[in-house]
């Protein structure tokens, strides 16, 4: 039975979500609740939606089945609690919160409402981690001892217009974001194939020497001068995994900003931003062409044009060979996708999960071994790289790593 949803936030990807989700024969309405009037309105026309409401507390006072949240990335904790205590299902944007009480008060809900929780992680989705988890799942790597995950998106690639389209006269303030705080794009990606999760790190940050108000200690509202930090952390599994976040970086990110690297015991597989190969004990496969995404939509779309053309690389790549696109909705052939072909799979797994009430692939017990390994590693940073551990609330109920 086709379920209502509310989107939160139809800015730069809300509204394409949005649109994902109107699409999707799973879902019957779709409403949407922007603080800026006007937008949510044009939400409403652009993708012929059901409507819009006043409020986020509208939303929930009404009888929506479900919310999407797309809000600015240090508020999705409190507002997905708030979610799933009025009764709605709720897929958030990443990350899942900012602290290990928010991450325990959303799996709280989660387990006392016994209603889904997805946080959209794309890495999940990303062909490199498609690639990597059919092959560890086949045994081809041997044991793997050693990956790395990296987010290497440089500020001056678009995020400058993007902080200040949702940051107003003050974005400067909200820019100088921690970057450990948005880890899931490299973390995901690897403990998105890697069945292990994480129990320890040391990380050191860069502080900024650029000097233009981003990422200085005296305007951020995070207190944040690090605008690159790199992670080291211990796995249970005896395994290591390495993490950089980096957004002062001379790297091409609209190619390819998030990439990995596995090593094993057989094998490994490793990412430039061109190229990726496999690689055994006799030679080097260069199997790029296997994750090559192919356009979903032109960078010129007029749905783009609040996009800066830095980043409407990550609104338009579409599927690529290793994705298994028979599963998806005839509904969405043709339809935009984005984050290298992770829109759609997002939008159906949610869909999926709420209609069957079965948990999503980044339920809430995996988004947090996503996560918080970021917020302790920002934590060991300001402590010089001190080895901090890291909390694990175990594996969703019923399931097991």
């Amino acid at each position: 039975m086709a379920f209502s949803l509310g989107v939160v936030g139809v800015g730069q990807f809300g509204g394409q979500f949005a649109h994902l989700f109107d699409l999707h024969p799973g879902v019957s309405d779709v409403y949407v609740v922007d603080e800026l009037p006007e937008r949510a309105a044009e939400a409403v026309d652009r993708h012929r939606l059901a409507g819009s409401m006043a409020s986020f507390e509208d939303l929930l006072t009404s009888d929506v089945d479900a919310v999407a949240i797309f809000t600015q990335r240090w508020t999705h904790g409190p507002l997905v609690e708030q979610a799933l205590r009025a009764g709605k299902h709720v897929y958030s944007a990443v990350p899942m919160a900012v602290s290990e009480e928010e991450i325990a008060r959303i799996i709280d809900a989660v387990r006392e409402t016994g209603l889904v929780y997805m946080m959209g992680e794309t890495s999940y989705y990303n062909p490199a981690t498609v690639y990597a988890r059919k092959q560890i799942a086949a045994g081809k790597f041997g044991r793997i001892f050693y990956t790395e995950g990296d987010y290497v998106h440089d500020m001056d690639l678009g995020f400058y217009d993007a902080y200040q389209y949702s940051g107003g006269e003050r974005w400067k303030e909200t820019a100088s974001y921690p970057p450990m705080l948005y880890p899931t794009h490299a973390v995901g990606g690897v403990l998105g194939a890697v069945p292990a999760h994480a129990v320890s790190v040391s990380c050191v940050g860069v502080r900024d020497d650029r000097k233009d108000g981003v990422f200085d200690k005296d305007i951020s509202m995070f207190g944040n001068d690090f605008s690159n930090a790199t992670a080291l952390f211990e796995l249970n599994d005896g395994g290591v995994m390495r993490t950089n976040e980096m957004r002062r970086v001379g790297y091409p990110s609209h190619i390819r900003e998030s990439r990995f690297r596995f090593f094993g015991t057989e094998a490994s597989f490793e990412q430039l931003a061109k190229v990726s190969v496999w690689q055994d004990k006799e030679n080097v496969h260069d199997i790029s062409e296997q994750f090559e995404t192919r356009p979903s939509m032109s960078v010129d779309d007029p749905s783009l044009a609040n996009v800066a053309p830095e980043l409407r690389d990550a609104f338009v790549s579409g599927l690529s060979p290793v994705h298994d696109a028979e599963r998806l909705p005839e509904e969405f052939r043709g339809a935009p996708n984005g984050h290298e072909g992770s829109h759609h799979f997002l939008v159906d797994d949610f869909v999926t999960a709420v209609d069957s009430g079965t948990l999503p692939p980044v339920n809430a017990w995996v988004a947090a071994r996503f996560t918080l390994p970021g917020i302790v590693a920002h934590q060991s940073a300001l402590q010089n790289g001190a080895r901090l551990p890291i909390r694990d609330f175990g594996d969703a109920p019923g399931t097991s790593t």
